[in-house]
This record gives structure tokens, C-alpha cells and sequence, in this order.
């Protein structure tokens, strides 16, 4: 199965920044950390000369942030704080949604009213998934379609209702609700899947700044949610198919250490990529860049 997705159906303009960028803003952000934890050794007019090399990184995007999560500290960092168009990183909250709202024991039921968005990642009408492996579909590959069904049935179940569409509705309520409650206050969110809507909006918005802060979050909440994420491909199993999915970010062999991973294209958001990987000795850091094709 070849999936298909706004991610991976645009993947041409993704490759232009993601086996380059990926490996600039990687090194930068293990050599900046290297150089801020060796302050005490260094003395302050050199440390002051070293951290003002790696400080503003040449890198062609609208926003970029790197971001020590330990020490919830900004290492680097270009228009952190300013909302842009999210695309597919729009899902990481989805996942984290999905997970908050339905009991871990949940089995998915993939619907042919759930199979309308852009994209086709390989879903069957009738076909059931557990909720872990569904989500770790949905991450992995971007799917459109399994953002669609988790929201659609999360948001259902805590109505108690067998309307989907309302509950799909309510779903994207609780986005909203969970980014003002953990306090990403640049966080908003018109649908579940990142894809821009047909009125020119666009289905999420966000700072790099509160992106690195929602996978931190996620991460310290639910760490095995995005474990997937960091592997080229997986094998996942619903109760009747086999789906060999591949991961849509195509430079994963270019980042060490890697904990986290996730695209993102549309139009209106140009490319989008966020990633956590271990710089050593348990300490992760975060990378989002946003609009690096527009």
C-alpha cells in the first residue's frame, strides 16, 4: 500500500527542506546545546562569541524554534511566538484529543462518512481498529481519514450520541478547549486534520514556540503515543487487514536520537516539520519549523 495524503501526495516540495533542513537544524541544536551546558567552563567574552554563531542558524522558513524541553529553555529561534498555518502538525493535538477522551480498551470503526477527506491512507469501510493502532496510523502517515474517524467518534462518544457529524463537531470544541486549558494560547484549530478549508482558512494555526510546548506536553502525558513516530515504517494490523505504512517524514535516518516526528503540507502552510530527539543524557529537544517552502 502507497499511502496517500496532503504530505505525502506533496511530497516533492517536503524533500526540498526535510533531508537538508533536517540535518542543518539538528546539528545546530545538538552544537547550541552542547555549547550552552558547557557555560560554566567557558569563559564569558568566548561563551558570549560561540553562542552568537548558533544563535541565528541560516534557515529559510517563516518561524523556527529550538527548544530544550528539560529546562524549558529557547535555545534558537526566528518569529517563535507568531501563529501560522499548522497543516498536519494540527494532528499531534488530534492524537492527544482522541487519547484524553476515549478509554484505552476502544476499538475504532472505520465508516464510509469518515472516508471524505483528502487523501486515501488505505481505510476500509467496516474495518476496526484499537485505538493505539489507529492512532499510530493516523501519525505516521498522515492519514486524513484517521484524524477524521477518531475525531468523529471521540467526539460521539462523549456526547453519547450516534451522530457523527455532531460529534466530530464537538471534537474540535475540546482542541480548542485543551489548547486555552494547557495554555497554548496561539493554539486554534477549525478541524482535525491541519488541511485548509475551502472558506481560505486553514484547519490549524499556532506558534513553533506552543507546538514545541504540545509535544512536550504529549510526551510527558502519553509518551507512547509517539513512539511511532520515530520509525521509517510499521506494519499495523486492524481486525481484518494488514497496512504497511511508511512514514511521511523521509529524512528519519538523517536525525539521531530520534523521540518524535511529524509533517506537515498544505497551500496556505507551505512545509511544516517538528521533531524531538534525545541531544544526551536523557535530554530531549524540540524543533518546529513552520512555512519553510512558502
Amino acid at each position: 500500500m502507497e499511502p496517500t495524503t496532503e504530505d505525502t501526495k506533496t511530497n516533492i516540495p517536503l524533500f526540498a527542506f526535510n533531508i537538508s533542513l533536517v540535518a542543518l537544524i539538528v546539528s545546530l541544536g545538538v552544537l547550541i546545546y552542547r555549547v550552552d551546558t558547557q557555560k560554566a567552563h567557558i569563559a564569558t567574552d568566548t561563551n558570549t562569541q560561540v553562542s552568537a554563531v548558533f544563535v541565528e542558524p541560516m534557515v529559510q522558513a517563516s518561524s523556527y524554534v529550538v527548544f530544550d524541553i528539560g529546562s524549558q529553555k529557547i535555545i534558537a529561534e526566528k518569529d517563535a511566538q507568531t501563529p501560522r498555518p499548522l497543516a498536519s502538525l494540527t494532528k499531534i493535538m488530534s492524537a492527544f484529543v482522541a487519547r484524553e477522551m476515549l478509554p484505552k480498551e476502544t476499538e475504532v470503526r472505520i465508516l464510509k462518512e469518515f472516508l471524505v477527506e483528502e487523501g486515501d491512507s488505505g481505510l476500509r469501510d467496516g474495518e476496526v481498529f484499537k485505538l493505539s493502532d489507529l492512532l499510530d496510523l493516523s501519525l505516521i502517515v498522515s492519514s486524513n481519514d484517521g484524524a477524521r474517524s477518531l475525531a468523529s467518534v471521540a467526539g460521539a462518544f462523549k456526547l453519547r450520541t450516534v451522530d457523527y457529524s455532531v460529534g466530530r463537531s464537538e471534537f474540535i470544541k475540546e482542541m480548542n478547549t485543551k489548547a486555552v486549558a494547557l495554555g497554548f494560547s496561539t493554539l486554534a484549530f477549525t478541524n482535525e486534520t491541519g488541511l485548509d478549508n475551502a472558506d481560505g482558512s486553514t484547519g490549524g494555526y499556532g506558534s513553533a514556540l506552543d507546538v514545541a510546548h504540545l509535544f512536550a506536553h504529549v510526551l510527558k502525558q502519553y509518551p507512547e503515543l509517539l513512539e511511532a513516530t520515530r520509525n521509517e515504517k510499521e506494519t499495523i494490523r486492524s481486525a481484518q487487514f494488514s497496512h504497511e505504512v511508511i512514514n511521511t517524514n523521509s529524512s528519519l535516518s538523517e536525525i539521531p536520537n530520534v523521540i518524535a516526528s511529524k509533517t506537515g503540507f498544505t497551500n496556505m502552510a507551505g512545509g511544516n516539520l517538528a521533531i524531538v530527539f534525545d541531544a544526551g543524557f536523557g535530554n530531549p529537544i524540540a524543533i518546529v519549523v513552520l512555512g519553510s517552502t512558502t
